[in-house]
């Protein structure tokens, strides 16, 4: 059984592989070779990412992406300790029924909600933003729910012997919740950059010029574009700049990614 999975294991890396070494391998292709299955030709060039660079403002759409997603992030984190220190340790009325609602959330897929969230950002005169991109994912019920799980397994002794040190509430999340959960968090940091540096769909939707767009985005309109739609060679250099600096994070930080995960559990 132990073999069987292995040998599992193995397919999938090789079948999660097989696409990225061929944008790889046709980005450094001379255009006229990049379709053709010709392997003897050891011709390679890196002019494909000199023209991808220069065929659309990609140093704007990663300065977008970059302001977007830390931004997203850092509100999360706030918002997703505190409401998860209010769930884990807070007595109020009504928290198990909030609490179930916030897990409902979790199950309901964001593009079901363009529409509503569309309107809501032409009321509040956001369009065409980079706060309209963001401010529909401020809130975060999958790590409410995560760091809810760290926190419940903190010793309330330690909440009593922060009371008696003086301590406010603010005071112990800060010195006492937060050192404890740092491994969630990164967890939860390394999801979230993730999926908002992927994210296509609703920056789509709300954006209009280069100034906001991110960079998927802008990769669509540059691989659609008449003048290199069928330029392979470009789009695939293109998408490399795009994915290289989620590929070189987890490269650098793949230990702590997995020890983040390992160190999580639902409690």
């Amino acid at each position: 059984m132990r073999r069987l999975l292995q040998l599992f294991m193995i397919v999938m890396g090789i079948l999660w592989f097989v696409p990225f070494a061929w944008i790889l391998w046709t980005s450094i292709r001379p255009s006229e070779l990049a379709m053709q299955a010709d392997f003897t030709t050891l011709k390679f060039t890196l002019s494909n990412f000199v023209d991808a660079w220069q065929g659309a403002a990609f140093n704007q759409y990663y300065i977008n992406t970059i302001i977007i997603v830390l931004g997203i992030l850092i509100f999360q984190l706030f918002s997703v300790t505190l409401a998860a220190y209010a769930f884990a340790r807070l007595a109020f009325w009504g928290s198990n029924a909030m609490l179930i609602v916030v897990m409902i959330q979790i199950m309901i897929p964001p593009e079901s909600l363009i529409a509503p969230n569309y309107l809501t950002i032409s009321d509040m005169n956001l369009y065409d933003t980079k706060l309209a991109i963001m401010l529909p994912a401020f809130a975060s019920a999958f790590g409410i729910f995560l760091l809810r799980q760290t926190f419940k397994a903190v010793p309330v002794e330690m909440d009593e012997a922060a009371r008696l040190e003086g301590c406010n509430m603010v005071q112990m999340i800060w010195r006492i919740y937060v050192p404890l959960s740092v491994p969630t968090l990164i967890a939860f940091s390394i999801v979230s950059i993730s999926a908002h540096w992927n994210s296509f769909l609703w920056p789509l939707i709300v954006t209009s010029s280069p100034e906001n767009r991110p960079l998927t985005v802008g990769l669509a309109i540059y691989a659609g574009s008449s003048e290199t739609g069928a330029q392979w060679s470009a789009v695939s250099a293109a998408t490399l700049i795009i994915v290289l600096p989620l590929i070189a994070g987890f490269l650098i930080f793949q230990r702590k990614f997995i020890n983040s995960f390992m160190h999580v559990g639902v409690k």
